[in-house]
């Protein structure tokens, strides 16, 4: 059996793990990082060149199943999956880790793009001079025009167009509490802006943001395309997989 796991996500690597003992697989990474950590099995890097060419590829290469362990936010990669499985006739499932939720004491402002994360910052009861973005480096353009002080941290350096006033962290997750509330109170934070992409790894900067009293503007994930079932934990996930 030949399974396709697309992702460079944490769970992407926990279900290479649990399955390539037991099945050949492969992991298809997007290539955005420089160093990515790498999964059991087999790795192959780079675009397919949309739906077609990833149907094309399961095709000729006898994919049983599909996996779309993909960032929560990886809108593209996830509908042409959809669409590449289809054609192929090749099971699909996603592998969702859950969203995050507000408990007591969190001030969430919650948007549906970055570009409504930028509009919200003017919209806050609190002063916002100074941001902590962590939304990535791939969609700082959203508040190129900001006149905020913007603390983006990213895997991998980001390039321009970014905000005029911005200091870029280098670092890589999982983050831990101490070290979140050492952020935000070194750099003075005022506001944290993040995508709900769920998960342990970065979460505690939530709980950071909640202790100083920090307003923290959210951006709703995508919804998976329709009729794309999912599961939550790599273990559901290689069960399908087993049954499939």
């Amino acid at each position: 059996m030949h399974v396709l796991i697309l992702g460079g996500t944490t769970e992407a690597r926990a279900l290479a793990g649990l399955l390539h003992d037991d099945v050949r697989v492969t992991s298809s990474l997007a290539g955005r990082v420089a160093a990515p950590r790498l999964p059991a099995g087999e790795v192959r890097i780079g675009g397919f060149g949309g739906a077609d060419g990833l149907a094309a590829w399961l095709r000729e290469h006898s994919v049983d199943a599909v996996i779309d362990a993909t960032h929560p936010f990886a809108e593209r990669i996830s509908f042409n999956a959809a669409g590449a499985a289809a054609t192929a006739h090749v099971p699909l499932l996603a592998l969702r880790r859950p969203g995050w939720v507000p408990v007591a004491g969190d001030a969430w402002h919650e948007v549906d793009s970055l570009e409504a994360a930028a509009a919200a910052l003017d919209g806050l009861d609190s002063r916002s001079d100074r941001v902590f973005l962590t939304t990535g480096r791939m969609g700082l353009a959203a508040f190129a025009d900001r006149p905020e002080w913007f603390l983006v941290r990213s895997v991998d350096a980001p390039e321009a167009p970014m905000p005029a006033r911005t200091e870029v962290l280098l670092d890589r997750g999982p983050f831990g509490l101490d070290g979140e509330r050492e952020i935000l109170a070194r750099h003075r934070i005022d506001v944290l802006v993040t995508k709900d992409s769920g998960g342990a790894a970065t979460a505690p900067k939530l709980q950071a943001a909640r202790e100083a009293g920090l307003p923290v503007v959210v951006v709703r994930r995508p919804p998976v395309p329709q009729g794309v079932p999912t599961a939550a934990t790599p273990e559901e996930a290689a069960a399908w997989v087993r049954k499939a």
